[in-house]
């Protein structure tokens, strides 16, 4: 490889260091637990929600809704109205009861009573939008009702400890079929011994990670032109 092609990639390189600092919010459903109201403790359905971009996701008026993907049969996100960048954050059913006693529960059921450092948890309910174990959609609409984010999954793990659907890959609009194991992706045996996931553990690589990648090849390449001009 000659020095100008060398400089070329060094000016790629910082392009794309550019624009990764520059990236805006990217929101994906990366992991869903609809076995959870009927098989644990705290008998509430949940999922998790990734921002994968170099900024935080305003997520101020943003909605929820399970196949019926309807934004008018949508119900509120509440208790997180922003995702931090690299963040994964958990929403749970709270149909009738509150946010506060679910997330004890929860809590309780995977962590042993001590959540992790910066873990966070939101609601959302209504009696539409109960996932369904033999198969079901997760949809998240922002407050003007363009749908952001989606997921769709058949049926679930039906034998303890039960596994949650993983989408650590962060694709939108896909089916999911990858069950949550133990040691891949982050997931984990909850405390209580029934459940394997992973709620609020980012697997997927920070967008800060992305961009020190670019920079240090940008700076190779440089001195790599630096030495062949001497």
């Amino acid at each position: 490889m000659n020095s100008d092609n060398l400089k070329q990639l060094v000016i790629a390189a910082a392009v794309a260091v550019t624009a990764s600092a520059s990236a805006k919010a990217q929101v994906f459903i990366t992991e869903v637990a609809p076995w959870a109201s009927g098989s644990t403790a705290y008998t509430a359905d949940w999922f998790e929600v990734t921002n994968t971009g170099a900024s935080a996701a305003d997520i101020t008026g943003w909605k929820m809704d399970d196949n019926t993907n309807l934004f008018a049969s949508s119900v509120a996100l509440s208790g997180i109205t922003s995702i931090a960048a690299g963040k994964s954050v958990v929403f749970i059913d709270i149909t009738g009861s509150d946010l506060a006693t679910k997330s004890t529960g929860f809590v309780n059921a995977w962590f042993g009573g001590t959540a992790p450092a910066g873990f966070e948890i939101g609601g959302y309910g209504g009696t539409s939008v109960g996932l369904g174990t033999g198969g079901d959609a997760v949809n998240l609409f922002n407050g003007s009702g363009t749908l952001m984010a989606k997921v769709t999954f058949g049926a679930a793990d039906a034998v303890s400890p039960f596994q949650t659907f993983d989408n650590t890959a962060a694709l939108d609009n896909v089916t999911l079929s990858t069950l949550s194991t133990v040691g891949v992706n982050g997931a984990f045996t909850a405390t209580d011994g029934i459940e394997v996931g992973s709620p609020g553990v980012t697997a997927v690589p920070e967008p800060s990670e992305y961009a020190a990648a670019f920079g240090v090849l940008a700076l190779g390449a440089a001195v790599w032109i630096r030495r062949q001009r001497c």
